[in-house]
C-alpha cells in the first residue's frame, strides 16, 4: 500500500484507473495534481470509450481551482482519500478495497473493488521498480492492481453515448499511479491483461534527464511466467545500450522494444492498424506549470505481440519460450513521442 499512497514531497502525482465494462467498452478515470502549479493544478479526467467503433468517445476533463483537490493518507499510510469537492472522491482502505464516488453534471460513477491482482503473486507490495522505488529517481511508476473485480453504477447524461449494458454490474479495473519531481520529455505506456487467462503485459518508459529507460512486466499464469525487466538492463545512456533496442514511430502508430538480461529476452511490438488510427484520444498531462491539454495520445484498440526467450548461463543462443498476442491493448504516446501535442484534436 505504501507505494500506492500519496507522496507529499512529489511535484506531481496521478492515479489512473481503466475499467472494462460489461459491453466491452472501457472507462478511463484519472485524478492528478501538480501540487504547486498555479494554472490548472488539478485534473479529473473521464473518458468513456465504446466497444463499437462507430460510436463516439465521450470525454470530459475537469480542472478544479488550486486547493480544489486533496490527497490525504492515514498516519501509517495504509489507507488514503483523494477528495475533489463538488466532483467526487476515491477511498482506498487498508485491505486495498477501493471505492470510487463521483457525482457531477458531466457524469455519475460509483464503484467498489472486491478483489485485487497485485503486480507480483509472490509479494503483494511489489512494484514494477522493485528496489529502484526507494531511490531518489525523477519519476516513479507503481501498478497497484493488474485487474480487480468491482461492482459499479454509471450514468452519462448525454443521450446516445453509453451502451445500456454499462449502467451497472460487474467490471474489472486496472489501477496504477505515477509520482515525480521531474517530467519526462517523451514517454510510452502499454497495458493489456486478460483476467480470465491470467496473462498480461505492462510497460512504461521514455526519455528523461538525457536517458531512455523502461519498466516492463509480462505475466502468464498457464506458462508460470512472471517476468520483470528494468534498469540497468532496460536503459540507454547517450543513445546506446548493449541490452536494449527501441523504435518509437508515431507516424505508423507503432512501438517496438527488445530488451534482455543475462538469462531472458523479451521482444514487444505494440501497434494500432491504419483503419483504427481514429481511435486515439487526447489526454492532458502534468507539467511543472500545470496540466497541458492533449499532450498524450492513447488508443485502446492496439494489438500487442510479445515474444519471450531464455538461455542458460553457458549457452550462446536463445531459445524461444513462447509467443503471445493481445487485442484491445492500451497504447499511449506522450510529449515528445506525440507530434500532435498541444493541438485541439488528435489528427
Amino acid at each position: 500500500m505504501d507505494h500506492f499512497a500519496p507522496h507529499s514531497n512529489a511535484t506531481f502525482e496521478g492515479y489512473y484507473s481503466k475499467f472494462i465494462l460489461p459491453s466491452g467498452s472501457s472507462l478511463c478515470l484519472i485524478v492528478c495534481s501538480v501540487h504547486k502549479a498555479n494554472t490548472r493544478p488539478h485534473m479529473v479526467s473521464f473518458t468513456y470509450v465504446p466497444a463499437k467503433q462507430d460510436q463516439r468517445i465521450y470525454q470530459r476533463e475537469l480542472f478544479p481551482e488550486k486547493g480544489g483537490l486533496s490527497f490525504e493518507a492515514s498516519s501509517n499510510r495504509d489507507s488514503f482519500v483523494l477528495d475533489v469537492p463538488g466532483i467526487g472522491s476515491v477511498h482506498v482502505n487498508p485491505d486495498s478495497t477501493t471505492t470510487y464516488d463521483f457525482s457531477c453534471p458531466e457524469f455519475t460513477f460509483h464503484a467498489t473493488t472486491t478483489t485485487r491482482t497485485p503486480w507480483s503473486r509472490h509479494d503483494d507490495t511489489e512494484t514494477p521498480e522493485s528496489w529502484l522505488v526507494y531511490l531518489p529517481l525523477p519519476l516513479h511508476w507503481h501498478v497497484h492492481s493488474l485487474a480487480s473485480r468491482c461492482d459499479f453504477a454509471l450514468s452519462i447524461p448525454e443521450p446516445g453515448v453509453m451502451d445500456p449494458r454499462d449502467g451497472h454490474g460487474v467490471a474489472t479495473v486496472h489501477q496504477e499511479k505515477n509520482w515525480a519531481n521531474s517530467f519526462p520529455s517523451a514517454h510510452i505506456w502499454i497495458q493489456a491483461y486478460s483476467a480470465e487467462e491470467g496473462r498480461g503485459f505492462n510497460c512504461a518508459g521514455g526519455q528523461i534527464l538525457g536517458m531512455e529507460a523502461y519498466l516492463l512486466g509480462y505475466r502468464n499464469r498457464d506458462a508460470d511466467l512472471e517476468i520483470d525487466v528494468r534498469p540497468p538492463f532496460a536503459v540507454k545512456v547517450l543513445g546506446m545500450s548493449p541490452f536494449m533496442s527501441v523504435d518509437v514511430a508515431w507516424a505508423s502508430r507503432s512501438f517496438r522494444l527488445s530488451v534482455q538480461d543475462f538469462r531472458k529476452r523479451i521482444e514487444v511490438h505494440a501497434y494500432v492498424e491504419r483503419e483504427d488510427w481514429d481511435t486515439f484520444f487526447g489526454l492532458s498531462a502534468p507539467f511543472s506549470d500545470g496540466h497541458r491539454e492533449n499532450f498524450l495520445g492513447q488508443s485502446l484498440r492496439a494489438k500487442l505481440e510479445v515474444s519471450v526467450y531464455s538461455k542458460s548461463w553457458l549457452a550462446a543462443s536463445w531459445n524461444k519460450v513462447l509467443d503471445d498476442h493481445f487485442d484491445g491493448a492500451a497504447l499511449e504516446f506522450g510529449a515528445g513521442y506525440y507530434p500532435p501535442r498541444g493541438q485541439h484534436s488528435v489528427p
